[in-house]
Parts: structure tokens; C-alpha cells; sequence
């Protein structure tokens, strides 16, 4: 499993748009990349700003070229995405995964279906 994560900042009302823009436009879009498995938004309140962090999950390397192109460090932000959010990361990391708790039934998880 492969967790691609990419980081912003926003107002509490940007947060909230960006969060809009990610249901309603970015999970449909993901929903249909074989390969993907899942995403989170997570926010962070700090003073007057919001941080936000975006991890997006894929069976593979492969599946997130799918979606991102070649170069898959450089972020993908749509222009909807740059209006809400008051900065952001141009590029995203990529981290594999040691462990899955999740998916992998020896922990308790629960297998992918087919």
C-alpha cells in the first residue's frame, strides 16, 4: 500500500471549501483510478490559520502514475483547490506501508474484496 500525502493552509471558510471541492470533485475523480484504495482529509486548527493534509491510498506506484502523470512528486491541485486553500504544497511524498492494520487480516482487518 502506498500513501501519497500533500499538505495546505487555509482559513476556517477556505477549509470548509476545500472540503466541498474534495467530496464533491477529487474522491470521484480518485474513485475511478484502478488502483485507488481510499483517502482522508484531516484538519488541524492553528490560531487563525487551518492546516490541512490530504493522504490518498493506492495499490501501487503504477496507480498513482495513473493518476498524476510521470512525475509523480508534483501535486495535483486543481484550480477550484488553489482558491480555497491560502498556501500549498507543490509536491506530495510518498510512504509505503510496513504495516496495515486495515486491510490485512492478520491484525483483524478485513481482506479487499475481488
Amino acid at each position: 500500500m502506498i500513501a501519497r500525502v500533500w499538505r495546505a493552509t487555509a482559513t476556517a471558510e477556505g477549509a470548509e471549501a476545500y472540503r466541498d471541492h474534495f467530496t464533491g470533485s477529487v474522491l470521484p475523480a480518485l474513485r475511478s483510478v484502478d488502483g485507488h484504495r481510499g483517502a482522508y482529509l484531516f484538519r488541524r486548527d492553528a490560531g487563525d490559520r487551518v492546516e490541512l493534509e490530504v493522504m490518498t491510498l493506492w495499490d501501487s506506484l503504477d496507480a498513482v502514475r495513473a493518476f498524476a502523470g510521470d512525475d509523480i512528486s508534483t501535486a495535483v491541485v486543481e484550480p477550484e483547490a488553489r482558491a480555497a486553500v491560502l498556501t500549498y504544497d507543490t509536491t506530495v511524498t510518498h510512504r509505503t506501508a510496513m504495516v496495515d492494520t486495515v486491510t490485512d487480516a492478520r491484525w483483524g482487518g478485513a481482506l479487499p474484496s475481488g
